[in-house]
């Protein structure tokens, strides 16, 4: 009778965080196009903020619900917008992964504001590294460019790009995760948490605030130099 009354709530809750998910894949997607709104970096190098989405994603449901995110908005990139194909897919769908999966892993171990700044810290240097990797290796492909023209690129270009993305990404995200938690909480998308870190004093919230707006803005003035605007 038990296990009777459990199964409706157990799916109750299971198409819930499908929704909720779903909801951040489509505003993922938006934000994907908004973002080609800005200039890109050597003519095919786009900035997007899609993975500031996916990661408070990440953050509420865990690093495999951000992995599938990414690879559903990469897709549906891939075929409505890209026209850099299967290649483009996977370039798209690795550089998301190794910023988002990396910062929620470290999240979900260590569920507090540190955890949170650790896990995008870690993120944004895994996701420098990847990209140095996989510029070298796939770049020369879908861009039909010489490797050796590429290596020439990777420090100077592929590297500060890549970090300067996953500042950006890094200062939104802290900016914006506490708020839009709280809003769907309020609106009982997402239960409370089960391992919710202490309070935050208003003074403390209000000081990261500030900072991640600080950094944010630091990052978008260092893209906008090194998209020569």
């Amino acid at each position: 009778m038990d296990a009777a009354k459990k199964t409706p709530a157990l799916h109750k809750v299971d198409a819930k965080k499908l929704a909720t998910l779903a909801m951040i894949t489509a505003i993922a997607y938006v934000v994907m196009l908004l973002s080609k709104l800005m200039p890109s970096v050597y003519g095919f190098l786009d900035f997007d903020f899609k993975d500031v989405v996916i990661c408070i994603g990440g953050f509420i449901y865990g690093p495999v619900s951000a992995a599938a995110v990414a690879l559903v908005v990469a897709l549906v990139e891939m075929v409505t917008v890209s026209h850099t194909g299967i290649w483009g897919f996977l370039m798209n769908f690795i550089a998301t992964a190794s910023f988002c999966c990396v910062a929620c892993f470290v999240y979900k171990k260590h569920h507090t504001m540190k955890g949170a700044v650790i896990g995008l810290i870690l993120g944004v240097i895994s996701l420098v590294i990847v990209m140095l990797l996989w510029n070298y290796l796939i770049t020369p492909i879908y861009q039909k460019m010489p490797r050796e023209a590429i290596v020439d690129l990777l420090l100077p270009v592929f590297l500060p790009f890549n970090a300067v993305k996953g500042g950006m990404n890094l200062a939104a995200t802290l900016l914006l995760y506490k708020p839009v938690v709280t809003a769907l909480r309020r609106a009982k998308l997402i239960p409370e948490s089960d391992h919710a870190a202490p309070p935050v004093a208003g003074k403390k919230r209000l000081g990261v605030a500030l900072v991640s707006l600080f950094v944010l803005a630091t990052f978008v003035l260092l893209a906008l130099v090194l998209a020569e605007v």
